[in-house]
């Protein structure tokens, strides 16, 4: 147990604003502590032309095909190794492209929300869609220490061995300012990682429009958004209409790569608050400064109806 009393101590050359474990400030001011924030989109909407430029965006899942017309050439490509003999798993760039179309998938749903943001690709599923907890692992652990802006994991493992490790390797992801978009389970099980508050946690929506999402009020999961009958690209230069949280998560992995390219010095919390500022469903109490809007009422749904949820996460 640490204690929080006061002591005192000899120390060396006190270290530079932002560098080491700073638990108090004393001794230092705000001069010492420099922060250049980015004053975040106004109502939660990127100010100015917002395409995802110059955002990295990290896909780890079943790989990407290489040159489908709907996602283009990934910036690069890794796979997750695991020696048969030795057990020792190591990431390793590859040229294999996807194994079973997940991947394509969600990549091709950021390109088409991002279109010109970097997109990256890390291999933890195989074919059939198989795959284990420690390859899934060390697949984002690996992105997490290349800190990319925004990594879509459009997977979860139910093995509660993993579950600490992985609220550690979140909470490092959310203080180093890489942001971790995660899909919800589709069926109602205890699952990892996107129940921690530090992930942007993602079920789906069946609303018509493509391009809305909403604040779900009652978490874990944060935002729906549309993932019922959407076309995603897959294998081949093809595409299919499918379903799933899978299919959710990438548009709101995109949503947060265009939020980055035009405010680049937004934290994962802002990023959270413009997601609920500009949901579909949130609504701001009218007042003699901000009078009621004639998009103000609440939006109709305009489901088609229920359909079933027939991808696995």
């Amino acid at each position: 147990m640490g204690a929080t009393g006061e002591t005192t101590a000899t120390t060396g050359t006190r270290p530079a604003p932002g560098q080491g474990l700073t638990w108090s400030l004393r001794g230092r001011g705000p001069e010492d502590v420099p922060v250049l924030g980015d004053p975040g989109p106004p109502g939660g909407h990127p100010a100015g032309p917002a395409t995802g430029r110059g955002v990295r965006v990290c896909v780890v899942d079943s790989g990407v095909e290489r040159d489908h017309p709907l996602v283009g050439e990934p910036a690069a490509s890794w796979v997750v190794v695991k020696d048969a003999e030795s057990g020792e798993i190591t990431v390793e760039p590859t040229t294999t492209g996807d194994t079973c179309g997940h991947g394509t998938a969600c990549a091709g749903i950021i390109r088409r929300t991002a279109p010109e943001c970097e997109i990256h690709s890390v291999r933890v599923l195989g074919e059939r869609f198989s795959g284990t907890g420690d390859i899934l692992m060390a697949g984002l652990r690996w992105a997490v220490e290349q800190r990319f802006d925004v990594v879509n994991l459009s997977l979860s493992t139910t093995r509660t061995r993993f579950a600490q490790e992985l609220h550690s390797l979140a909470d490092s992801a959310y203080f180093a300012r890489t942001v971790i978009v995660a899909s919800a389970h589709n069926t109602p099980v205890e699952s990892f990682p996107w129940r921690f508050a530090s992930v942007i946690s993602v079920g789906s929506h069946q609303e018509d429009d493509p391009a809305l999402h909403l604040y779900n009020p009652e978490p874990p999961v944060e935002f729906f958004g549309p993932g019922q009958n959407v076309t995603v690209p897959w294998l081949g230069g093809r595409t299919i209409r499918t379903t799933g949280n899978s299919f959710a998560t990438p548009y709101v992995a995109g949503l947060c790569a265009r939020l980055l390219s035009a405010h680049p010095r937004m934290t994962a919390f802002q990023l959270k608050n413009a997601l609920y500022l500009s949901a579909a469903n949130v609504r701001h109490e009218p007042s003699a400064e901000h009078p009621p809007r004639p998009s103000d009422p609440p939006r109709p749904s305009t489901a088609a109806g229920d359909t079933r949820d027939d991808s696995e996460d």
